[in-house]
């Protein structure tokens, strides 16, 4: 699929090939964890009914940059989904909810512990109506400990988990918060994995099941595999920092930003062949373990490396890097990567007429399936767009006019 313009289809499970086809997701989460978790799902082909509050649905509708009170950040954390809204205070309500929750497949939520169980619709209750159901709960900092029951939010996750300290500066910089909601997207990839497993297992016959996920857990796992070294090898000297990504730094060119990744042998060697750097031959470098202890030695020629790149335009270091089969990336901006021409050779965006926001482009999902092709969902909906059409399918039809009047529904 190319990124010229796609007319997106509305959401639903008709004709949908994506390998969750016909797996019913009832999402009760809001912000971003939960719902670009069940967004995954929908680009593999779930259906997706979302359940949001009357009149302001889920406040990521109002965060950041929008148009006509749709936020970007609602629009690529909500699409290919079918939304109702209804209020979860009254007891209608939570019947309407629960019916629904009793014929899906997987339920999310993402409260803090305890606030699903007031509200009527926690594992309990629902896998009562519904034994085989998939249920995630996410959270700050997971159902048990003396966290618990803090509010939680992604930049509060990042500090307790080691991002904010893993991305300061090595040489004694403040701590350095990501520049986007880090910590919530690595807890909806870790939910979505753990919610497809989960099927898996049912699929097996080993029945539904509750999935529990803080989200201090998955950024310390997500953190823990390459950046905790010393925390890790508990005898190690402590002579090298935990992180062995906190020594690269960016290659400053003529016309922009890169940087050169130089783990392997042949890639140190080629990066200083590729800058005229020479001194990559001597005993003391050329392996990764005598460049581990020699930093004396390479710490010159890597300052000598930095300095000729700056003598070279980006297109000239391009040449120079790929001659030598470098592992290197040119720094690009989100606007810049919309028209790299591997990200549109590839298909990478795809760019639809939204009947509330007009143009707006978005990316695939990732992994293209060979067997059961993926796409995006659909339309992002408007809040309560498929209210009737969900009461409908409950059987309700006939109360709808009554329910909305009441405020059940809107």
């Amino acid at each position: 699929m190319s990124d010229d313009e796609q007319q997106a289809t509305s959401p639903g499970g008709s004709g949908r090939t994506g390998p969750l086809a016909g797996v019913k997701v009832l999402d009760l989460s809001i912000a971003l964890t939960g719902p670009y978790a069940t967004a995954l799902l929908a680009d593999q082909g779930a259906e997706v009914v979302k359940v949001e509050r009357p009149g302001i649905g889920d406040i990521a509708r109002w965060v950041g940059v929008a148009v006509n009170n749709m936020s970007a950040f609602y629009l690529a954390c909500n699409r290919g989904k079918r939304c109702i809204a209804v209020d979860l205070g009254t007891d209608e309500g939570r019947e309407i909810v629960l019916r629904l929750a009793a014929e899906a497949d997987v339920v999310v939520q993402n409260f803090r512990p305890g606030v699903i169980d007031r509200l009527g619709l926690g594992y309990d209750t629902v896998a009562a109506a519904n034994p085989d159901v998939v249920y995630c709960s996410i959270s700050g900092y997971g159902p048990e400990g003396p966290y618990r029951d803090r509010s939680a939010y992604d930049t509060s996750i990042q500090a307790y988990a080691g991002f904010a300290a893993n991305q300061a500066d090595p040489n004694g910089g403040p701590p350095t918060f990501l520049r986007q909601n880090g910590a919530d997207k690595v807890s909806a990839l870790y939910a979505c994995q753990a919610i497809t497993a989960a099927l898996f297992a049912r699929a097996m016959g080993r029945g539904g099941q509750h999935l529990e996920l803080g989200m201090a857990d998955a950024c310390v796992s997500f953190l823990w595999v390459e950046s905790a070294g010393n925390e890790v090898l508990l005898e190690s000297d402590g002579s090298l920092p935990s992180s062995f990504n906190a020594g690269f730094q960016p290659m400053r060119f003529l016309d922009g930003w890169g940087i050169v990744v130089p783990t392997t042998d042949a890639d140190f060697a080629g990066m200083c062949r590729a800058l005229d750097v020479p001194g990559y031959d001597d005993p003391r470098v050329a392996t990764v373990a005598e460049r581990r202890q020699h930093r004396d030695v390479l710490e010159p020629i890597m300052d000598m490396c930095y300095a000729m790149a700056a003598n070279l335009t980006q297109e000239e270091a391009i040449a120079r890097f790929e001659r030598e089969r470098v592992a290197f990336a040119m720094v690009l901006s989100a606007a810049e990567i919309v028209d790299d021409p591997h990200a549109r050779a590839i298909g990478m965006f795809v760019e639809l007429d939204h009947p509330v926001v007009g143009r707006a482009r978005l990316p695939r999902h990732p992994t293209q399936f060979r067997g059961t092709p993926a796409e995006l969902g659909g339309f992002t909906p408007a809040l309560g767009e498929h209210t009737d059409e969900v009461l409908a399918e409950l059987g309700l039809a006939d109360r709808i006019g009554e329910l909305r009047a009441a405020g059940v529904v809107a």
